[in-house]
């Protein structure tokens, strides 16, 4: 059944209200005033920020857990948490290839929401089993290898379902929208920025309720408390079924599809294709090609003898975002400190409210979310309106100007760092501490914030520059897999930044020295890591700038 001919069909529906492309939850085609929009995109918002509400109620404060309950060195634990963020945020280029590819968005949204509802179900499962058993053979206390056991379980089957829900979620919510329709490709746009500013919502009030829960508590309650916020993620989602709009390509329908329906073997086809017609001279595969054909990687071209033309320009699409993809993976790297180190050089700080009351050092990345949630409406409303003046483009600046803006912040943030961490090491020197590490440094946790700001600012530009700029670079039909590429930047850099501090904690470690990740933070050389850390960053930068000037904006059809 054609979408026009179903129109004619219902005779009810102007054909300028069937949104092409597109059927609704019975398999007829989208009308554009009953489905779609902002309509649709409040329910998955509204999952959303339940499912960030879930996943930093775990994530935040993982390190005082492996520190605390686990009994973990700073630097295993440091290692172990970015292990974890890194599978978390690199699972969805999995996800995004079988969600492309197979189950499409809508069904593997639901399949990973109950992976993850049951992984933290689990999590708090784990919680509830005493930490501390007794070795049989020294008698000395020991952490309940039960325990351990059912928690990484429980902890990696949560990343296998975040991984899937948040490569499709957005993608999904990205779908309401029709590129065709100036007004709604607009609030595309417009989605982004206001996506990014509820779940920051949804993460700031887990950092303020959950971390207190936890360390003041619970461990139970402060992880069953995410579990019931992601069933209400599921629910929400679920609740929007009737206003969905699903795409034909991304939802396994027959219609529409090209003759290799899987786009990953359709580029793996021209790859193949390009190396074995290797010998062939470019006036042979020219007249192959139409004449609007992209003059970049031209080698691919030698594809066209066995490939459809449009395959090859797809194939070049993805190979185009390759070496941006891979000088934002520095950034990355800076993303993983807010959740690790950040978090215990707070730990050692003056963290009193009052005589009775600390604040948890996991707590400070609320102004992580607070930043975010006060730039992005400057950012909307002002910065967009006056840069949009100066360079008449819609969006202000580009997704590339807004993403090296970010990086930049980025590396402000961690210099920062840096020169904090150089100021508490002295106030400990200073005050006879170096080998007191239960001690607290007289310095207050207040320090911490300026690079906390920064860091969320940065996260304005640089993060949903990303998500905009592979979502709207790919084809259409891996738009899940473009989300997945810039979350995955998070999780290479999760797994950098665990490489790093394995084998740095190594090398300084040897001939008695004092490793920079000492449990004695006091010890300790965090200040270091930070300046090498902006050194890197700023090497990245200079990349980033040379192949953004060169990048070619792909045009939407």
């Amino acid at each position: 059944m054609s979408i026009s001919r179903a129109g004619d069909e219902t005779g009810t529906k102007d054909s300028n209200d069937i949104v092409e492309c597109s059927v609704d939850y019975r398999g007829k085609p989208s009308v554009r005033s009953s489905s779609g929009g902002w309509r649709s995109s409040g329910f998955i918002i509204g999952a959303e920020v339940s499912e960030k509400f879930a996943y930093y109620g775990v994530a935040t404060n993982l390190i005082t857990y492996f520190t605390g309950p686990l009994d973990e060195s700073t630097a295993t634990a440091a290692s172990n948490v970015n292990i974890w963020l890194g599978t978390a945020a690199f699972l969805p280029l999995i996800w995004g290839s079988i969600a492309d590819s197979f189950l499409g968005r809508f069904r593997t949204i639901v399949l990973t929401s109950s992976l993850y509802i049951l992984g933290l179900g689990l999590l708090t499962f784990s919680a509830t089993i005493p930490s501390l058993c007794k070795d049989q053979e020294t008698n000395a206390s020991c952490v309940s290898q039960l325990k351990v056991t059912i928690f990484f379980c429980a902890l990696y089957l949560i990343a296998i379902g975040e991984g899937g829900f948040k490569a499709c979620l957005r993608a999904f919510g990205a779908d309401q929208f029709d590129e065709q329709d100036p007004g709604e490709s607009k609030s595309k746009s417009v989605y982004f920025n206001w996506t990014y500013f509820a779940v920051s919502t949804g993460t700031l009030a887990t950092r303020l309720v959950s971390n207190y829960v936890q360390e003041n508590l619970s461990w139970a309650l402060g992880f069953g408390i995410p579990c019931l916020s992601m069933m209400l993620a599921l629910f929400l989602f679920l609740l929007g079924t009737r206003t969905y709009r699903f795409s034909i390509g991304g939802e396994g329908k027959e219609e529409g599809r090209r003759k290799h329906n899987n786009p990953f073997v359709r580029i793996g086809r021209v790859f193949v294709a390009a190396a074995k017609n290797r010998r062939q001279t470019s006036s042979e595969t020219l007249l192959l090609l139409p004449v609007q054909t992209s003059t970049k990687f031209r080698f691919l071209d030698r594809a066209a003898i066995s490939c459809d033309s449009a395959e090859v320009e797809e194939a070049k699409a993805v190979l185009s975002l390759v070496p941006i993809w891979m000088c934002c993976l520095v950034f990355g790297l800076v993303y993983a400190q807010s959740p690790t180190f950040f978090t215990k050089q707070g730990s050692t700080m003056d963290r009193s409210i009052s005589s009775t009351l600390l604040v948890p050092a996991a707590t400070l990345q609320c102004f992580i979310s607070l930043s975010i949630l006060v730039f992005i409406p400057i950012y909307d409303r002002l910065f967009v309106p006056i840069a949009r003046s100066i360079t008449h483009k819609p969006a202000g600046i580009t997704t590339l100007q807004r993403i090296s803006i970010g990086i930049v912040l980025s590396i402000v943030s961690v210099v920062i760092s840096a020169l904090v961490e150089m100021k508490r090491l002295k106030t400990a020197r200073d005050h006879g501490l170096v080998d007191f590490p239960e001690a607290t440094v007289p310095m207050s946790i207040w320090w911490l914030v300026p690079q906390y700001v920064l860091y969320g600012v940065s996260d304005v530009f640089t993060m949903v520059g990303m998500q905009e700029f592979f979502y709207g670079q790919v084809p259409a039909e891996l738009r899940s897999l473009g989300l997945a590429m810039y979350l995955s930047v998070i999780g290479i850099g999760s797994f950098l930044s665990s490489f790093m501090v394995s084998l740095i904690e190594k090398a300084t470690s040897q001939s008695g020295q004092v490793s920079w990740f000492a449990n004695n933070l006091n010890q300790a050389h965090l200040d270091y890591f930070y300046w090498l850390l902006a050194c890197l960053s700023c090497v990245a930068f200079v990349f980033f700038v040379y192949f953004a000037k060169s990048y070619v904006y792909r045009s939407l059809k």
